[in-house]
């Protein structure tokens, strides 16, 4: 699916990166952890095309898309939800929703079963009950889940999260992770951005914890639960 090998990415002559591998696999939901300033972000704006690394190569079901421009890669079928949301406050939720609306490709890659807006509000029956809202009037949840739902309109093969359940309470960060559950049950690919590890551990099949721009540890839920070392020394649990 994607596979990211010796990234090192720069903003301007700040060293960001320094060596960063990693891979998502087809259905497979890979986290990435650390705390704020470890690369997480630039991690995904790498991928999506936001920086060129100056070394290494980001390849995607084989093609290095390194060089390519961000909506070049959108198209190719990597979806980004980001850390800031990025709704319209001035559009409607079905607005939202259908404003970058793209059917499902016809290449094996792409979910076979495309997201409509009718499966949209299957998924998140919060958003068709506010269908006539202004972005602006939704509550924190009920934007992330307009930016999580507006991503998959995009149909996309591969889908970028970051770091989704911040500032949400408790009770609606149950309702993030039961959506990631079911996008997992829907075989999508995910590459996860949290500092939140109760999420990450929930719906994560591997790890990787950055730190200072590297990657210090990589391994399942159960290899990092047990690792009080990584815990305490990267991400303060």
């Amino acid at each position: 699916m994607i596979e990211l090998s010796d990234i090192n990415s720069y903003y301007g002559e700040s060293h960001i990166l320094h060596g960063v591998s990693l891979a998502v696999q087809d259905g497979e939901i890979v986290c990435l952890l650390g705390r704020n300033g470890a690369g997480k972000t630039t991690a995904i704006l790498t991928i999506m095309g936001y920086l060129k690394p100056r070394n290494g190569a980001v390849c995607y079901n084989g093609r290095d898309i390194s060089g390519l421009p961000t909506h070049a890669i959108a198209r190719l079928g990597i979806g980004l939800v980001p850390q800031e949301r990025g709704i319209f406050p001035s559009l409607t939720v079905r607005e939202n929703l259908t404003v970058f609306a793209r059917p499902g490709a016809r290449d094996s890659s792409r979910p076979k079963d495309p997201w409509t807006l009718e499966r949209i509000y299957r998924l998140f029956p919060r958003l068709k009950e506010r269908e006539s809202n202004l972005g602006f009037q939704l509550s924190g949840g009920e934007q992330q889940m307009l930016s999580i739902a507006r991503a998959l309109m995009l149909n996309p093969a591969l889908l970028l999260l970051d770091e989704p359940s911040e500032g949400l309470a408790p009770t609606i960060v149950d309702e993030i992770i039961q959506i990631l559950e079911g996008l997992k049950k829907e075989g999508l690919a995910v590459l996860l951005v949290e500092q939140n590890l109760r999420v990450a551990l929930a719906v994560a099949d591997r790890h990787h914890v950055l730190n200072k721009g590297e990657i210090c540890f990589s391994g399942s839920s159960s290899d990092l639960k047990d690792n009080d070392f990584v815990l305490r020394t990267y991400l303060s649990v």
